[in-house]
Order: C-alpha cells, then structure tokens, then sequence
C-alpha cells in the first residue's frame, strides 16, 4: 500500500522536507509495511513574482507623484489621524476626558457642564430624520451611510467617553473642542459601522464632519487642541506613507507563496493535476492520497475530472482533505472539478474529510453533500488560534488514527 502526500499552500522546501517527515513518520508506525510518497510542487507549480515585486508601490523606494506626499506632510498626518479614528472612533472623546480630569487647572469631571450639557443635547437630535433636501442628508446619501448615521450618532450619544468629555467642557473653548472631536467621531463611527458600503473621499469625509460640528455649535475641525498634540504623533510612528511603504513590500511578498499559490491554481491547476496524475498511476498498489489545504482542493478537483470524463485514473483506497477549501468552494461554484451544485460523480472515491473549527481555512464536506454516505467529515482540534491551527493537523493523533481507521475499514 502506498500514501501519497500533496502539500498546501504557501509551503516550500524546506518546511516540505521537515513536514513530510514528520506526516511519513507517523504514517509509518500505523502502517510498517506501506510507501510514503512525498509529493513536493511548490517550487515548480507554485506562485512567484516574475518581475520581482516590481509592481508592488513603494517596493523601489520612490514616493508617490501627487502633491503632499512626502513624510511628514499635513495630508499623511491626516490620514494617520483618520486611521486611528477608525480603528477606534471613540479615541479622541477618550483622551480629551483623561487630559481634562488631569488637568491641574482643571475642571474635572465631577459636574454637568453647562457647556457640555448643550453639545450633548445638539447631538441627540441629530439622530432624528433629516429633511430630504437637507445638505447633510443628501451626503449621507451620497456615501453610503445615511442608514447608519442615526446608530451612529445614538453610540457616541451613549458612550460615557462622551458624557466625560461634555462634562469636562466647563468654557466655549473647551466646549468647541468637544464639538470637533464628537463630529469626527460620529462620522469615523458612522464609516466603521458602514464598512464596505461605504463610498466616501476625504472631501466628502471633511465636509460632513464640518457639518455635524457646525450643528453641534462649534467647527468639525480645531486645530492645535490638546488631543491631536497626543494622538497624532501616535498616529504618524503608525501609520505614514513611509511606513507604509516599508511594510508593504514585505507583507505583499511574504503572501505570495500563500495566496499567490491559490490564485496560481485556480487559473493555470492543470499542470500541478497532470503531476499529481503521474505519481499516483506510478504504482499498481493500492494508494491512499492526503492532501493538505491546498492540496485537498486539486486532489478532489483530480477525482472529480477523472469520475466525471471516466479516465483511466484508479479510484484510491481513500481520499483524505485535511484543512481543506474544497467543500467552500464548491458551494461558491469555484471548484474546478464539479460544476456548481453538482452532487459527486459516480466513481468518486471515499472522502475523509478532517477539519478543525479553529483553522479558519477549513470547511465541512458532508452538509455540501448530503445523503452521500462516501464523504465523512471527522473533527479535531488542536487547541491552537489560526494561523497555527492550519499547520498543527500534523501533530494529532487523532489525524492519524482516524485515517488508519478508514484505510483499514476497507481492507
């Protein structure tokens, strides 16, 4: 008997070497008198960047083109601000309350503001319905967040970062700080809470929030406040073109082998089947084939093209997934060796199909095909968070026993 194991993606190698070792040893002491046939593809069907990551901005360390660019500039310090609102929409009101209960001139949090009391009632009445030809609602419309806006504004409205800050606004000055940054707030809210649906410039950002603080009785921008004295040198070691230009190159080439890998398959995986073909027809012995992750989407596309063409390809003693996206891409109809909806084909092998719940890059088969008594799903866990959760299969026990179970259940 022999097992053929089909890496996944993003695995070169070295950590193919150390991996099938490991997965050869294991298999070994089930199965003494079986093959392991290593399966290695990475370096000739996998993904790399030809051009060396000439398209990638930033990678030959020149600068952008457009005016305000360069480090330091009042347009990257404003989106590094606007990066931390988003993240966390509430960080200003945050600050501006811890500085003002700080403040040894201060005048604490301990009393309702007057001053505050009138900022926060403004913005309780911002939540209600707005007139249709209202400039604001008609750009609430026109970026996507007109339906999120009054949560928006009722989560600021609620939030004891606001009631803090209100009530530390003992004068105007202070009060139309708090203006500005609960008008940002609301609208970095509003952005969070849209995500995706959201269509918004950083014009059509800078007028609502210019807006929102003119209806809350002061201005959407304050310059030289306390709390961009703190948050913004913060935000700039954060977040600056420079810096994120120093990231980028590595972070895009370091998925390369990952995602690169997936993309390369799902476009041009013929090859990397056709390879896989000629190792399991090398040997008339009964084969058991396992594949990791990737792996498992171009061993279940192989069987599926050869049941469904009726090849001459012989039906393994079973097919293992482990940590794979096959049952998920074929819910999407991206599985290239069934068309969409399609049950399996008649002469498809056994599928144990094993997934961990932690992996987030594992998928259930069986619910994909009910009633179909060849696929068995069986799951793990590892008691590890992804991304550790993907490669830690191959330390279980439980892996290798249930897949001696199945190969031996069909002796």
């Amino acid at each position: 008997m022999r097992f053929v194991f089909v890496h996944g993606t993003g695995v070169r190698r070295k950590g193919y070497d150390e991996l099938s070792a490991r997965v050869s040893a294991a298999l070994l002491e089930r199965f003494p008198a079986a093959e392991f046939v290593p399966c290695y593809w990475g370096d000739e069907y996998g993904a790399a960047l030809s051009a060396g990551g000439a398209s990638i901005p930033g990678v030959d360390g020149t600068r952008g083109g457009f005016d305000g660019a360069a480090a330091g500039s009042p347009l990257d310090q404003e989106t590094a601000e606007w990066m931390l609102l988003l993240a966390d929409p509430l960080c200003e009101l945050r600050v501006l309350a811890e500085l003002a209960a700080a403040d040894e001139n201060g005048f604490g949090i301990t009393r309702a503001s007057a001053d505050g009391e009138e900022v926060a009632d403004r913005l309780a009445k911002l939540a209600g319905e707005l007139p249709a030809g209202d400039e604001l609602y008609v750009l609430l419309q026109g970026t996507g967040v007109a339906q999120v806006f009054p949560a928006a504004v009722e989560n600021v409205t609620d939030s004891s970062e606001f009631a803090d800050a209100c009530s530390a606004a003992a004068d105007d000055v202070a009060a139309r700080e708090v203006t500005a940054i609960a008008a940002r707030a609301v609208i970095a809210q509003a952005l969070q809470i849209a995500g995706d649906d959201a269509l918004c410039t950083g014009d059509e950002r800078d007028r609502l929030v210019d807006i929102v603080g003119g209806r809350l009785g002061g201005t959407g921008r304050f310059p030289g406040g306390r709390v961009g004295a703190v948050l913004t040198k913060l935000a700039m070691r954060l977040t600056t073109q420079p810096m994120l230009d120093h990231w980028r190159a590595p972070m895009t080439t370091g998925t390369v082998p990952a995602l690169g890998d997936i993309l390369r398959y799902q476009t041009r995986g013929r090859p990397l089947r056709d390879y896989l073909e000629s190792l399991i027809t090398a040997s008339s012995e009964p084969t058991v084939v396992i594949g990791h992750s990737l792996g498992g989407i171009a061993l279940v596309d192989l069987y599926a093209l050869a049941a469904i063409g009726q090849s001459s390809l012989p039906e393994p003693r079973l097919l293992v997934t482990v940590g794979s996206q096959a049952p998920f891409l074929h819910e999407l109809g991206a599985l290239t060796g069934l068309p969409p909806t399609a049950g399996l084909p008649p002469g498809f092998p056994r599928w144990l199909n094993v997934f961990d719940r932690k992996d987030l890059l594992a998928y259930r088969a069986a619910p994909v095909f009910p009633g179909d008594s060849r696929v068995t799903d069986h799951e793990v866990s590892s008691r590890q968070p992804f991304p550790f959760s993907h490669s830690a299969y191959w330390k279980l026990d439980a892996v290798y026993d249930r897949i001696a179970e199945e190969t031996e259940a069909q002796q």
